[in-house]
């Protein structure tokens, strides 16, 4: 069977990550959550269930800065300093979805010295933008094949201009039946 991946940033979230695990549950299907480390200590029981319930975490950052604004130093600082609050959790992530999914020259060397993978997209649901599931999921939908990854947010990251992740719950509902219907199943990467 294919699969396509489901994808989260900018949590855990306290109410936001739930209703997403909550919806991903109601349909046996499996995420990736790139986490803010900071917010990963602030929730544990959050992340203790992200992992139980069977889905993959991954890095998003520490502090929530485009790689493009600081230099190498900074960066590998934060990685360094990210992945200690995680390990201090007991997650030693492999993928790694730098903010705003953009590098820089350095960025790559960062994540092979700390054996993350750089992770981006081919599907953005835009659902920081606070439009409504059935846009989304009418935006989105030709390409929600085999081998996709979507780009979504359980928490409300920097320039969200949505209240907060209803819509995107909803649209993870839309998305898993949609795969229900075309023989393509919500697997985490790997």
């Amino acid at each position: 069977m294919q699969t396509l991946a489901l994808t989260f940033d900018d949590g855990p979230d306290r109410d936001g990550t739930r209703l997403v695990l909550d919806a991903l549950a109601r349909h046996g299907a499996r995420a990736t959550f790139f986490v803010v480390a900071p917010r990963a200590a602030a929730h544990p029981r959050l992340v203790a269930r992200i992992v139980s319930d069977g889905h993959t975490v991954g890095l998003h950052c520490d502090e929530h800065v485009r790689h493009s604004e600081r230099d190498a130093d900074w960066c590998a600082a934060d990685t360094r300093r990210a992945l200690g609050r995680l390990h201090e959790l007991g997650i030693a992530p492999t993928l790694w979805r730098t903010p705003w999914g953009e590098t820089a020259p350095w960025t790559q060397r960062i994540a092979t010295d700390h054996n993350l993978k750089i992770t981006a997209w081919t599907v953005d649901t835009h659902d920081w933008r606070g439009d409504d599931a059935e846009r989304m999921y009418a935006d989105t939908r030709a390409r929600l094949h085999g081998g996709a990854i979507i780009l979504a947010h359980d928490g409300l990251g920097p320039g969200a201009t949505r209240e907060n992740v209803e819509a995107t719950a909803a649209y993870v509902e839309m998305v898993a039946e949609h795969g229900r219907r075309h023989g393509v199943a919500l697997a985490a990467l790997a």
